[in-house]
């Protein structure tokens, strides 16, 4: 695979060769560090020369340079590459995120623009592409591979095999993202056999996506050629996927985290090749938690040794990706580096992307620009009233979508609900923890509506939540209480453009706008985080306890997940692909 980069000319060659002999001096020296080495997983003193952005020299040799950073015995790794993200699910614009996490460590993200494309399609990863350009860390991108997840789903746009072969060339796009229709690869699908191939001739990774596959249908995916995947939940699981060599990226995100149940995994070195992802994580997290660092911590902890741990988060993804340029501190590789305080707490002193430092001591240095964006209206409801938010039974007990506690897989439950006894219409009952759950279609204004039931969330009093985030066609999701509140957020979420939104008694009570697409602020991250805030505590007042409410909110509609699903068709029987009658 080619690089995405311009190759050095003989020239540049020539001299970072002059600077590693000591003939001339480079552009900054870290001296006196102890380095971290990716390849023989070791930590040895050593100074790093760095010129034209790239390290030219790791060694005990007495270089000279413009800058010269003394560090006393700090650790120097490589900067951490998160191999699977979606850049929306921050619901920052990419500048806002660098100035987020590169202070992290964080110097490169695999993003897979699967949100947006569901919205815009190809524009709409050009959109991404464009915001995402000079900033001081590198976003790469994967193209899409299910847009849509699957035909029971009503996204804003499709990309068939040929708009995903045209993706695949962009400058910037690294292989084929988390093909989530294992059905159709199981089945042969031509069109999902296609969009693989593509990325097989050009010589680029497919990455999975198959939740709780194991035995003969877990082969048969890898045999497709599919070499990764983010989505495993269970310890006999993601043990069967390392052992055909697909690439285990342990997600550790907002509503799905699956770090505690790999530790053990990881720290006796039982899944091979590794690494980790946060796949879809939101500002708040981020603010709280930190980033891939945090992680490398607590896999230490767990008892892994910190130079496997660190070359897990670097160069195993840099080479699962083809980047050859990173993932390492030696010569010949990009200066993407991350001085830490120590190999324990792996707590950022200073953070070079490309030679030049662009965070100290948690501080952002660097320099970003936001790129103008377009506002464009992609919220659009037909004609709906309250009676599309009704859900008229024939029994008592009902198929509901059971939510469970930190992952995005869900149970297919049946419950005894109140019903009213003339008509059948369900009703709120707080002491049985059911709620309403509808799927608005929102890009074609058709008025299409899906309602279904789902236990978890916990409402005591009556309110709706709302979101354009909905994975991952993206159309509305709702969840409340009545078809009055529920009809509010629908039209709230219509008059801002998309967003999160709160409402208590037929008014909003608080609201994100997501300006972008429905999916992204153009706000700054703490106004973002403070606007999330707001809202997920109205949620609280509401009576919901669930850790993320709007990111597990935001699941409810993936069709792709087991076991049951509301899209804007009605509920969905992921296990058995079809509609299912509440």
């Amino acid at each position: 695979m080619s690089t995405p980069f311009p190759q050095p000319s003989a020239e540049t060659l020539q001299r970072r060769s002059r600077v590693a002999l000591g003939k001339e001096p480079g552009d900054l020296l870290l001296n006196g560090g102890n380095v971290v080495n990716v390849f023989t997983e070791r930590i040895g003193p050593a100074n790093v020369l760095i010129a034209d952005g790239w390290v030219v020299g790791v060694g005990p040799y007495d270089w000279e340079a413009k800058e010269v950073v003394p560090l006393s015995g700090h650790a120097i790794l490589p900067g951490l590459i998160d191999a699977h993200m979606h850049l929306e699910s921050t619901l920052l614009l990419p500048s806002e995120l660098a100035r987020l996490i590169v202070p992290h460590g964080t110097t490169t993200v695999i993003a897979d623009p699967h949100e947006i494309a569901n919205v815009k399609g190809a524009e709409g990863i050009e959109l991404l592409m464009r915001l995402s350009e000079e900033l001081p860390f590198d976003v790469f991108f994967t193209a899409p591979s299910c847009v849509p997840a699957c035909e029971w789903e009503s996204p804003g746009a499709t990309l068939d095999a040929a708009a995903v072969e045209e993706v695949l060339k962009y400058p910037r796009c690294l292989g084929l993202a988390e093909m989530m229709n294992f059905p159709g690869v199981l089945g042969g699908d031509l069109e999902v056999m296609r969009k693989i191939a593509a990325a097989h001739i050009r010589g680029l990774p497919v990455d999975g996506h198959a939740p709780g596959l194991v035995g003969q249908d877990l082969v048969a995916y890898a045999a497709a050629g599919i070499r990764s995947d983010h989505e495993c939940f269970g310890v006999e699981e993601v043990i069967a996927k390392a052992d055909l060599g697909m690439l285990v990226q342990v997600r550790e995100g907002s509503s799905a985290r699956n770090l505690d149940t790999f530790l053990p995994l990881l720290a006796a070195n039982r899944l091979g090749d590794w690494c980790l992802a946060t796949d879809d994580i939101h500002v708040d997290d981020l603010m709280d938690r930190g980033h891939l660092d945090t992680l490398l911590r607590r896999v230490v902890a767990a008892g892994a040794p910190a130079p496997r741990a660190v070359r897990h988060a670097s160069l195993v993804p840099a080479r699962h990706y083809g980047l050859t340029d990173r993932g390492a501190v030696a010569p010949g590789y990009r200066a993407d580096l991350v001085i830490v305080h120590d190999t324990e707490s792996f707590e950022p002193h200073i953070v070079v992307k490309d030679g030049r430092i662009v965070a100290r001591d948690g501080r952002f240095e660097g320099q970003t620009a936001t790129p103008g964006v377009d506002f464009e209206k992609t919220v659009r409801l037909g004609a709906i009233d309250e009676a599309a938010f009704e859900l008229h039974l024939h029994r008592d007990d009902c198929p509901v979508i059971g939510l469970r506690p930190d992952n995005i897989v869900t149970r297919l439950e049946t419950r005894t609900v109140r019903r009213d006894a003339a008509t059948g219409r369900w009703l709120f009952d707080p002491e049985r923890e059911v709620a309403l759950a509808a799927c608005i279609e929102r890009h074609h204004a058709t008025g299409r509506v899906g309602v279904g039931l789902v236990s978890g969330f916990g409402f005591r009093r009556p309110g709706a939540l709302g979101s354009s985030v909905a994975h991952d066609a993206h159309n509305l999701v709702v969840a409340g209480t009545d078809a009055g509140n529920m009809l509010a957020c629908a039209r709230a979420l219509e008059d801002s453009g998309g967003g999160l939104v709160v409402v208590a008694d037929g008014a909003v009570v608080a609201m994100l706008p997501l300006q972008v697409a429905g999916l992204i602020s153009s706000l700054d991250y703490r106004t973002v985080r403070r606007e999330l805030d707001q809202v997920t505590e109205a949620a609280r007042s509401l009576g919901c306890q669930v850790p993320a409410p709007f990111g597990t909110l935001s699941f409810l509609c993936l069709s792709v997940i087991p076991e049951l699903r509301i899209t804007d068709r009605g509920l969905f029987d992921v296990l058995k692909q079809q509609i299912i009658e509440s």
